[in-house]
């Protein structure tokens, strides 16, 4: 028999110990008002104020979701990289989802981290969410089980999460201010439910609230959802944080159940909070609710003298590469393989696309890290093919603006007051610079910081004509082989958002002519605008460079002539950070810049074309019916090459599923809509988003929801289900060793009430070697057959008929059976 993997989503004992909750009790009976209002909010960016009367150290905070950053945003101090969220829940395995929160902890534990701002549960309402990467799935079963094992797996570790963003941050467009109306039942069923099951099964240590307002309230001032459905219906007994800078009520946050307000120092709590309290417009015993979440908190994660920690035998040690690796081959998802193209055969390969060579490994925003390496697809195949099979053409860039600058450099950033004497120096990896709050290089303040100053080398790797800018506000003067380009200000126009300035579009301010392999000295002097308010005290510009343009046909061209001269074409192609990042939504699906005309021109030429998309969210594939195969591999974290060379040479085998559906085009997708009306954003689909919507209008995908092949083949052949579960008997009918997910979907047969065609009810994963038969039982929870009963305010089982289906995939059911319930 093989070995199955089915969905554990049990309900996990809840963290209750009567000492720690004692310990908890005594701490917060010697604080005065001061200090308890002190700790409800940030004293920097990322962390709590310690307490020594009490034996509180400072509780610090750090982004994710797929690396532990660190309170310190810098390449001095690198992280792991794991694959996007998308590629994570390709794999639909919570058991490896658990495995990377514990490689998570471990990273946070060694940078003096004691909770994640992490997993992101949010849903895929629509392909234009610019954060699409760092959420999992349009499904919201899929979504709690993935977020399940991730938060079980960082608190294994003793570090804290924070689920977010609670509830309803499914796009980013007016983020901060949006009002999206959901219904009670859409609200219930999909937004909600992955949180359900977290709380539920997982019993995360903390929860993030969003940006955003749900029906008229902002969510860091929602009562009746945080106090009287997360904590009351559900009873989480974890610390509510704000999203960065969400925090905008001292009364409405502390009545609404938010404890605490980041970042600070300035925030809506502290010395505002103690004054409301003195005032008597809060009742101190709501601050002193919040205190005791915080120190409960504190007492988990062990900075809490004489509270025993949560967790004192830690897992054992995990190899970073060895679990990125994995987890990118085991998110990959094969969409297409006509004529067994992959695994690649012997011959030559003739790689092409610019992503190849300088992969996009991450999702821009807070969600990016610094990792010590990365594998592009071009070292990968470098590394596995041999040598002199390979050959390489650039073929199409999918960016054609400057950049932060990157291969090539090595850069330092140089502080210096207004009197031009040094305070301090950083390392860059890149152009980018970015400190927030007290992110800065030692002996540096923001008070006393007038300039920076980037300072390196170039060594190019082609020659020709090369531009370089600036991205950001302020005074600069760039020069680059001793030559100045620019001397000049860059000011925010009028009408101008800060946050597009800094992360906005890169100004070009010269070109110079390079030789490849000659190294120049680089400068830019930046000068702060200390008249400019920032939303919080930041350094934030860029040195920005773009390699020499060449004629894009003549690009094209020679990759089709390398392709056409070899066994197989493999191309890659990409978003960019301008496409796919935190900040803003997405405005088409279209691959940026001459990617689409490349796969078109290669595979008119070699009709053995391999085209492996890095992307972290769906695009449109025109070209995809006439090419051999293609391959998603999303933002595959920093062994990404290293995972593709595995799985195109056949060395293992493509183990992803599909967590979204993938459209022909947008035209086709049922819901689009991101931008708000008059501030805000009606949810008038209902329950219907994702495949569920695509059932509804009857249209056709490109690729459904769940589908994804291996390198063998699977016999369903038997279907067992009772009310509480469903048994699938299959064999392994291919000549390899494999891995399928049975997934099982219920379909009402008649309907009294509205309701989906069809909906995911739970999975499990199998494996067995060629020609073995693995039988695997899945549960069919509860709530698979319940609605949220607007009327009633209440779950409500649906009685019945129903059609349980065995499938591969949401468009590929194998077996089907009957169950009444």
């Amino acid at each position: 028999m093989g070995r199955t993997t089915p969905t554990t989503r049990g309900t996990a004992v809840a963290d209750t110990n009567p000492e720690r909750e004692q310990a908890v009790e005594t701490a917060l009976a010697k604080l005065d008002l001061d200090a308890k209002t002190r700790l409800l909010a940030g004293q920097d960016m990322w962390s709590l104020p310690a307490l020594p009367e009490i034996g509180l150290a400072s509780l610090v905070m750090s982004d994710g979701p797929i690396g532990v950053r660190g309170v310190r945003w810098t390449a001095d101090d690198p992280s792991v990289a794991l694959p996007s969220p998308t590629a994570l829940a390709a794999a639909w395995d919570p058991a490896l989802a658990r495995r990377a929160g514990r490689l998570l902890a471990q990273e946070a534990r060694r940078k003096g981290v004691h909770v994640l701002l992490a997993p992101t549960v949010n849903l895929h309402r629509t392909p234009l969410g610019g954060r699409h990467f760092e959420a999992y799935s349009e499904d919201p079963f899929l979504t709690g089980a993935v977020g399940t094992g991730y938060v079980q797996g960082v608190q294994d570790g003793g570090v804290g999460t924070t689920v977010k963003h609670f509830v309803g941050n499914d796009a980013e467009t007016d983020r901060f201010t949006v009002d999206n109306r959901i219904a009670p039942r859409p609200l219930r069923e999909l937004y909600l439910a992955p949180f359900e099951a977290i709380v539920r099964n997982a019993h995360p240590w903390g929860i993030m609230t969003a940006y955003n307002q749900v029906n008229g309230t902002t969510m860091s001032e929602h009562r009746y959802l945080v106090n009287e459905v997360l904590r009351g219906e559900w009873g989480f007994d974890g610390y509510n944080v704000s999203d960065w800078m969400a925090a905008r009520s001292t009364k409405g946050g502390i009545e609404g159940g938010l404890d605490v307000a980041m970042p600070g120092p300035r925030t809506v709590y502290g010395e505002a909070l103690a004054a409301a309290v003195r005032a008597g417009e809060v009742d101190e015993t709501a601050v002193d609710a919040a205190v005791r979440n915080v120190l409960r908190l504190a007492a988990r994660v062990g900075a809490l003298e004489g509270a025993p920690p949560a967790v004192t035998d830690l897992p054992a040690g995990i190899d970073g590469d060895a679990l990125a690796r994995e987890i990118a081959r085991r998110g990959f998802v094969l969409v297409r393989n006509e004529a067994g193209a992959l695994p690649l055969g012997r011959g030559t390969v003739a790689l092409s696309g610019a992503a190849a060579r300088d992969a996009r490994v991450l999702g821009g925003g807070s969600a990016q890290v610094f990792p010590d390496h990365t594998v592009s697809p071009l070292d990968g195949l470098t590394a596995a093919l041999p040598e002199g099979s390979l050959s390489y053409t650039v073929g199409a860039d999918p960016s054609e603006e400057l950049a932060p600058a990157d291969q090539g450099f090595t850069l330092r950033a140089v502080c210096r007051d207004a009197a031009g004497d040094v305070l301090g120096e950083g390392s860059l990896p890149n152009g980018q610079v970015q400190w927030i709050g007290d992110d800065l290089p030692a002996g540096v303040t923001h008070e006393t910081l007038a300039s920076v100053e980037v300072i390196g080398t170039f060594t190019p790797r082609e020659s020709g004509e090369h531009a370089f800018g600036t991205r950001g506000l302020g005074a600069y003067a760039l020069r680059v082989g001793g030559r100045l380009l620019f001397d000049g200000v860059q000011a925010m126009g009028a009408e101008s958002d800060p946050f597009e300035a800094f992360f906005g579009s890169p100004v070009e301010r010269g070109r110079v002519a390079l030789t490849a392999g000659e190294t120049v000295e680089i400068s830019l002097l930046h000068t702060l605008d200390k008249e400019f308010a920032a939303p919080l005290p930041a350094v934030m510009f860029s040195f920005v460079h773009l390699g020499p343009r060449r004629d894009p046909d003549e690009l094209i061209a020679e990759a089709v002539e390398a392709a056409r001269a070899a066994d197989t074409a493999v191309v890659v192609v990409a978003t960019t950070e301008r496409v796919e990042s935190e900040g803003f939504d997405r405005k088409d699906l279209a691959l940026p810049g001459r990617q689409d005309d490349l796969v078109r021109a290669v595979a008119a030429a070699n009709p053995n074309t391999v085209v492996v998309v890095n992307a972290g969210s769906p695009v449109e594939l025109p070209w995809r019916e006439d090419v051999a195969a293609i391959l998603l591999s999303w933002f595959p974290g920093q062994e990404g090459g290293a995972a593709l060379a595995d799985v195109l040479t056949g060395a293992e085998e493509p183990g992803g599923r599909l967590p979204t559906t993938w459209p022909v085009a947008l035209a086709d997708v049922p819901v689009t809509e991101v931008t708000p009306t008059d501030g805000a954003l009606d949810y008038a689909e209902g329950v219907h988003i994702g495949y569920r919507a695509w059932d509804r209008a009857g249209a056709v995908p490109a690729y459904s929801f769940g589908h994804g092949l291996g390198y063998t083949t699977w016999a369903y052949e038997s279907l067992v289900v009772t009310p509480e579960n469903a048994t699938v008997r299959l064999t392994n009918s291919g000549e390899r060793a494999g891995r399928e997910v049975v997934q099982i979907y219920l379909a009402p047969v008649a309907d009294a009430v509205e309701r989906p065609a069809r909906w995911l009810a739970g999975f499990a994963s199998v494996e067995a070697g060629a020609g073995e038969t693995v039988e695997v039982t899945v549960e069919l929870p509860r709530r698979a057959f319940e609605i949220w009963d607007e009327g009633s305010d209440d779950w409500t089982f649906v009685s019945g008929g129903y059609e349980v289906l065995a499938a591969h995939s949401l468009a590929d059911a194998r077996l089907t059976a009957r169950l009444d319930v």
